[in-house]
């Protein structure tokens, strides 16, 4: 099922086993193509090796972690830079607009349409049983995919400029999730999920 919306406040996508909120364009003081200009201009990006499978692999897409936190998948330990003025003002239009605290920020670049995501689920124990993972997307869209882990149940959606996304309850508990590479040529994108560790 594809889904889509226009709305310009959190709405929830009925949803079974886990909560998912989207806003069509978080409100903020600045327009997207200056946040997504400062956000490649003032983030240190890394290209980073992860452990799956038993082997090591170059990630499909440029990364960089920041925020109060250590954070640990895929076998590496990431520690933080410190927040940008960019990000610590991102992250304050983020939680006003989905009542949630948040004090790490993990950014993806999403060069073109060959960069890609694999499925997953945020459910590393620091995050907590049941995390609130706020997804903020700038640049070209791309569509982000839901697969349920024990039913044959799909959800699309197209994550634009501007656009918000917030997974919640007990969504990273039965369900993956991811970005795939794509066949038709697709400009730079930025996501920031935002998250909580204890």
């Amino acid at each position: 099922m594809d889904l889509f919306a226009d709305d310009t406040s959190l709405t929830p996508i009925p949803l079974e086993d886990g909560e998912l909120w989207f806003q069509q364009r978080l409100a903020l003081d600045l327009a997207p193509d200056e946040v997504m200009r400062r956000l490649l201009a003032e983030t240190d990006w890394r290209h980073e090796q992860i452990h799956v499978w038993g082997k090591w692999h170059a990630q499909p897409r440029l990364s960089a972690w920041h925020g109060e936190a250590s954070y640990r998948y895929s076998g590496k330990t990431f520690h933080p830079q410190p927040f940008t003025a960019l990000q610590r003002h991102l992250r304050q239009a983020v939680e006003l607009a989905t009542g949630r605290r948040f004090n790490s920020v993990l950014l993806n670049y999403y060069r073109d349409e060959r960069d890609s995501m694999g499925f997953h689920a945020d459910d590393e124990p620091e995050l907590g049983p049941e995390p609130a993972i706020a997804s903020l997307s700038f640049g070209a869209p791309r569509t982000f995919i839901l697969k349920h882990r024990s039913r044959s149940h799909t959800l699309k959606l197209a994550l634009g400029d501007g656009s918000l996304l917030l997974m919640a309850g007990t969504l990273q508990r039965h369900w993956v999730h991811g970005i795939n590479k794509e066949r038709t040529p697709r400009g730079p994108r930025i996501n920031l999920t935002f998250r909580l560790i204890a």
